[in-house]
């Protein structure tokens, strides 16, 4: 079993910034990617930002050269940095882990945090 611990969210005004973070403990082999993911009143679930064991990292579009997003494995936490933030921006934020949890057969586990809300105010 695997559970995410999510913490950072908050009510913060356009401009400002906010930091998440998402820490995996329980029963697995490793982590494949950690990311963040994001539902706003009304629309679908979209992916914000994700990192892979290989250090890689992708980003919607609208969130680039605002958000930033590490990792760190020691830890098994992410960290999702959000500058310069817009009533956009508003959300719902999902942490989601894809973990290894044999590596021989190679199975995978993906898990969902509960979700933090992040309000931006005008």
């Amino acid at each position: 079993q695997v559970q995410l611990v999510e913490s950072g969210g908050g009510l913060v005004q356009a401009g400002g910034s906010l930091r998440l973070s998402c820490a995996a403990s329980g029963s697995f082999f490793s982590i494949n990617t950690m990311g963040w993911y994001r539902q706003a009143p009304g629309k679908q679930r979209e992916l914000v930002a994700v990192t892979t064991s290989g250090d890689s990292t992708h980003y919607a579009d609208s969130v680039k050269g605002r958000f930033t997003l590490s990792r760190d494995n020691a830890k098994n936490t992410v960290y999702l940095q959000m500058n310069s933030l817009k009533r956009e921006d508003t959300a719902v934020y999902y942490c989601h882990v894809n973990v290894v949890v044999s590596p021989l057969p190679r199975r995978y586990l993906e898990v969902w945090g509960q979700g933090t809300l992040v309000t931006v105010s005008s």
